[in-house]
């Protein structure tokens, strides 16, 4: 496991500094990982120098504790979420290498939610809500990845209404 890793990590060193042809190309689209709340694969599309969409799919509840409060119980667990937004993005420098966005959209958790009534028992809670996020990519020179950093807001419509929570999270995105 531990040549395993390292053979891994080597890799992932060599193709970070090999130099590329590639450079920040905002008409295409790019995939990597996600770490945080939430975290998963990332996909992101986009649409000319103004406007993205972004995806992320992964695990919900992980970052900040498994256990929480919610609704007349708690969570105890890591759940599955889907998360969308529309993005805006601008360059902050002049050679477009640092770019800033924000942007609204959407969120799906779903979770194992322990209320008092099953007395230690669970039931599948799928929830629903809105979210904002805001962040910056950095694209560098000559290479086909860009680094983000980002932070939002979830608040949950259903099943319980204005149920907030923090999402922010680091990430690695190979652009094609």
């Amino acid at each position: 496991m531990r040549k395993l890793l390292w053979v891994t990590t080597l890799a992932l060193l060599s193709w970070l500094i090999t130099p590329a042809t590639a450079s920040a190309q905002y008409s295409n689209w790019s995939i990597g990982a996600r770490i945080g709340e939430p975290s998963g694969i990332n996909i992101r599309k986009y649409f000319g120098d103004k406007h993205a969409f972004d995806l992320n799919i992964g695990t919900y509840g992980g970052l900040y504790g498994t256990r929480r409060s919610y609704r007349v119980g708690e969570y105890k667990s890591v759940g599955l979420t889907f998360q969308g937004h529309f993005l805006w993005h601008t360059a902050l420098t002049k050679s477009e290498s640092i770019r800033a966005y924000y942007g609204f959209g959407g969120q799906i958790n779903n979770r194992k939610y322990y209320p008092p009534r099953l007395n230690g028992e669970y039931e599948n809670a799928l929830s629903i809500g809105g979210s904002g996020i805001g962040g910056l990519e950095f694209f560098p020179a000559g290479k086909p990845f860009s680094i983000f950093l980002e932070t939002g807001l979830y608040v949950e419509l259903l099943q319980a209404p204005f149920f907030l929570s923090l999402n922010s999270g680091v990430g690695l995105r190979y652009n094609f």
